[in-house]
């Protein structure tokens, strides 16, 4: 029996799983009785080496993972396990002595018209923000993707707000658009003769806060599309143009289907962001006003956590959070499944 074909037994090429699977017992029987089993104490020895070695890349590729690992269970799954907990008891501060209420903060949620209002709001908030930053991260990248010269210039312009933390770009943001001091609003003002206030109603202040979250997160979804863009094949876009289709029609009907992964993941993304990514504007724009109109989840949750000190049932809240998030990400990802393209 030769080296090779006893390593086909023995593990080192096929395993002795699928040998039996390929061959079956009779198969397997019959040809250790046509071949022998001698060698196979050589070829043991040299599997055995074979496996060390892959013990020893396991080891060494769990030993660069453990900081990050590490890292994860601190800050991230002791802390969504303990607010888990925590979603069953009442406690008036961290660390304070904790009263089981069982399902009772949740109780609480389900029957309280003003966080149901604040779901409405939030899921409101989140699809402005995403259907606005996608369409129009879209239209400025296919333009930015058809510029011939400086386009490294004009992407700069276009991603800066991104660099910016959420905090500073709401203070920038809001020094644009504030009724004494804002420069946009100046401008407005002295176009339309009329005094602007954008916060004077929920409306008003919430779609601001939307355009202001969009802003902040344009810059993100360009380096993705862009990129996703200059990736696409020049010879379809040369056949394209010789086919008298024109830019927009491109756009929709070669470029989009080509980019629908890249997209997908920014839908993805996009909705986390509006979930989660948005509070610096709510908390230092409108604090969840006027009349609770820009009063999302995230910002309802912080208040109940370190306003008001109900942690109880702000981890309740922190749950519910969650679980709508990650339904409604499952819900774009079975509902795009069949509208993305993956591959050119």
């Amino acid at each position: 029996m030769g080296t090779r074909d006893t390593r086909e037994i023995y593990g080192g090429s096929l395993g002795v799983g699928r040998f039996l699977r390929e061959r079956g017992l009779r198969g397997t029987i019959a040809y250790l009785r046509e071949h022998g089993v001698r060698g196979a104490v050589e070829n043991a020895r040299e599997d055995g080496r074979s496996l060390l070695g892959e013990l020893r890349g396991i080891s060494v590729a769990y030993l660069l993972l453990a900081p990050t690992l590490l890292v994860s269970a601190v800050f991230l799954y002791y802390p969504a396990l303990e607010a888990l907990e925590l979603s069953f008891h009442q406690t008036l501060f961290f660390g304070g002595e904790r009263t089981w209420v069982g399902l009772g903060n949740y109780e609480t949620l389900l029957s309280s018209s003003a966080y149901h209002e604040s779901v409405a709001i939030t899921i409101a908030f989140a699809a402005t923000v995403v259907v606005g930053v996608m369409t129009i991260s879209l239209i400025v990248s296919f333009l930015l993707y058809e510029v011939d010269w400086g386009q490294s210039g004009y992407l700069i312009a276009a991603i800066w707000p991104y660099a910016l933390p959420p905090a500073v770009a709401g203070i920038v943001f809001l020094f644009l658009i504030h009724p004494s001091i804002g420069t946009l609003t100046a401008v407005i003002e002295g176009a339309t003769g009329l005094e602007v206030d954008w916060f004077s109603n929920g409306r008003q202040a919430f779609f601001v806060v939307a355009i202001a979250a969009i802003w902040k997160q344009l810059g993100y979804n360009v380096i993705f599309t862009v990129a996703a863009l200059n990736n696409v094949p020049a010879t379809l876009k040369e056949a394209a143009e010789l086919d008298g289709i024109g830019r927009w029609s491109r756009l929709v009907r070669i470029y989009v289907p080509l980019i629908s992964p890249t997209l997908l993941f920014l839908v993805v993304m996009n909705t986390i962001y509006a979930f989660f990514g948005t509070f610096a504007f709510i908390d230092l724009m409108t604090q969840g006003g006027p009349g609770g109109a820009t009063n999302i989840m995230i910002f309802d949750l912080y208040r109940n956590a370190f306003e008001f000190n109900n942690h109880g049932l702000a981890s309740a809240q922190s749950v519910v959070l969650f679980a709508v998030v990650s339904v409604l990400m499952y819900v774009q990802l079975r509902f795009s499944d069949e509208r993305v393209h993956y591959g050119a």
